[in-house]
């Protein structure tokens, strides 16, 4: 009688336990889901769940760039194909860069340094970090990019590309066709396109790359553009408006939707760590981020002033600080009370980026998030008028930061971004660089 008491009062112990076990994570994820239907513009979580790459339906898309699985599937063959690096200022930089040469898969789909070089550069390294310069180009003659480049990832859901939001004749932008001019390279806008077709129409020439039927031919890229663009004539249909409107097509599927927070959002709830939790309600609450961060992906085509450092003082090529890009919004639109401010940027795959901000002045989250909990402006020259008067001290506990560091660096991290890159290229040339360097350093055949 005595063994079979004793038995029973431990199997209630273990359950007690394992009772204290379970309900404070559910407290945690009941917590949570409150504030994040709190937060959400539609009042449901449904709001930040991002659709799969393959459900074209469901992926926000240009009505002048309908989205179909050929043109997806030729745009990705051409993000990564360098035998389109036709333009190049010297010889020795033809067919070395692509797309995928400052958007990095490995990176986040950024660079993996401190500011992209297309032409000019040479080497990958460890997830392009180890991009040089090619000692046969002067630094004048490089294509590098005068601020850091957004990633590509999610930007499906940015209306209006670029930190300014220069590109789009939508959204923002409308109105403002007093503004588009050859200078800027916005005049594109006038062709009618949402932001990303627009900015792609305008950087594959600007990048130094071109295709014709002729190219397209030696290539083998020919049929995939017939079936791909059957609407355009046959002199349209092979030509850098095409190659960026398919490029433009595969970028929209760039989502994320396997981080854990996705599955989170889908009901998994094991898909997040109790810690992850406590990030994501820091997130939504005392860490204020989801009032600048509303969109699914947590971006939004809003512009706000920080006064980061611009790319220069952190040893950018080719910037001086004069430069319109360092202008944010009020370089594009000429308005004193948009000067400084830039677009606020989507969260996911953060962990793998080397350098964050416009200006590549932080290299760590750590950084960032103690940049925002002090809320205290680094950059000198940027007026304190023109500094969000969201950003200031959030006294965030030591503990919450690391919670906070734990959610955007794993909880908002999609693990599998190798779904979106090609085995091959039709050139069968080396990707995403093909330069000798390059070549060495990928193990390419």
């Amino acid at each position: 009688m005595r063994l079979a008491v004793l038995f029973f009062i431990a199997i209630f112990w273990i359950c007690a336990c394992t009772s204290d076990m379970i309900v404070p994570a559910q407290d945690l994820h009941d917590e949570l889901t409150t504030l994040v239907e709190s937060a959400s513009q539609t009042g449901s979580v449904d709001h930040y769940i991002l659709p799969s790459h393959t459900d074209l339906e469901a992926i926000p898309q240009d009505p002048k760039n309908a989205l179909t699985h050929r043109k997806v599937a030729l745009g990705q063959l051409l993000f990564f194909e360098t035998g389109i690096g036709t333009k190049a200022n010297k010889i020795e930089g033809m067919e070395t860069y692509s797309c995928a040469s400052c958007h990095i898969p490995e990176a986040g789909f950024r660079p993996g340094r401190i500011q992209g070089i297309a032409d000019g550069g040479i080497g990958f390294g460890n997830n392009g970090d180890f991009r040089e310069i090619n000692p046969a180009y002067e630094e004048s003659e490089l294509d590098v990019q005068g601020i850091r480049p957004l990633t590509v990832l999610n930007v499906a859901f940015v209306s209006n590309t670029f930190w300014n939001g220069q590109f789009g004749a939508n959204d923002v932008n409308e109105g403002t066709e007093d503004l588009w001019n050859e200078e800027d390279n916005t005049l594109v806008n006038a062709l009618g396109f949402q932001g990303l077709e627009a900015q792609n129409i305008e950087g594959l020439g600007l990048h130094r790359m071109f295709i014709d039927e002729e190219r397209a031919n030696e290539l083998g890229y020919t049929s995939l553009f017939d079936l791909s663009f059957p609407e355009y004539s046959k002199e349209e249909r092979y030509s850098n408006l095409t190659a960026s409107l398919a490029i433009s097509a595969y970028l929209r599927t760039l989502t994320t939707s396997q981080a854990p927070f996705q599955n989170w959002l889908k009901g998994d709830r094991n898909a997040l760590t109790e810690e992850q939790m406590r990030g994501a309600m820091v997130f939504f609450s005392k860490g204020n981020c989801y009032t600048c961060h509303t969109n699914p992906s947590f971006n939004s085509v809003r512009f706000v002033g920080l006064g980061v450092n611009e790319l220069h003082q952190s040893g950018g090529i080719q910037t001086t600080g004069d430069e319109k890009k360092s202008l944010g919004r009020g370089g594009f639109t000429k308005l004193d009370q948009d000067l400084y401010k830039f677009k606020i940027p989507q969260l996911y795959n953060l962990k793998n980026a080397p350098f964050y901000f416009h200006g590549s002045s932080k290299e760590t989250l750590e950084e960032v998030i103690d940049y925002f909990d002090q809320g205290i402006p680094e950059n000198e020259n940027v007026p304190s008028s023109q500094i969000s008067p969201n950003f200031k001290p959030l006294n965030l506990t030591a503990q919450e930061k690391s919670d906070l560091k734990e959610f955007l660096a794993e909880g908002l991290f999609d693990p599998n971004t190798n779904r979106f890159v090609p085995p091959y290229i039709k050139s069968g040339n080396c990707f995403p660089n093909n330069d000798e360097l390059s070549q060495q350093q990928l193990n390419c055949n």
